[in-house]
């Protein structure tokens, strides 16, 4: 089953990723969204395509986390949050793909 946060249609982005989930054969790009060291909730991620297309958006869990499934390839991430902006590039493979994006 899949939860929510506050309404909002999307997974909660502190969940564990699903047994279901095969990461030999999906690529997934998670990370948190900091401001220092201190973690961001709330803050809107939004997953721009190698053109800079908007793609996808998620809302931060209290502990900043966010999670995007996406295919292999560059991607930009954009956060928003009142703490401030911040964006970062990765060339996403197969598998779980760590990011760190620092707003300030």
């Amino acid at each position: 089953m899949t939860t929510t946060q506050d309404g909002c249609g999307a997974p909660d982005q502190a969940a564990p990723l699903p047994a279901s989930v095969d990461v030999e054969k999906e690529t997934v790009i998670t990370g948190v969204v900091q401001a220092g060291d201190t973690p961001v909730g709330g803050a809107y991620v939004r997953l721009l395509d190698a053109s800079g297309e908007f793609t996808a958006e998620v809302v931060t869990s209290d502990a900043g986390q966010f999670r995007f499934f996406a295919a292999p390839g560059t991607w930009t991430l954009r956060a928003l949050s009142r703490q401030g902006n911040g964006g970062t590039t990765v060339a996403a493979d197969r598998g779980v793909n760590q990011v760190a994006v620092a707003v300030a």
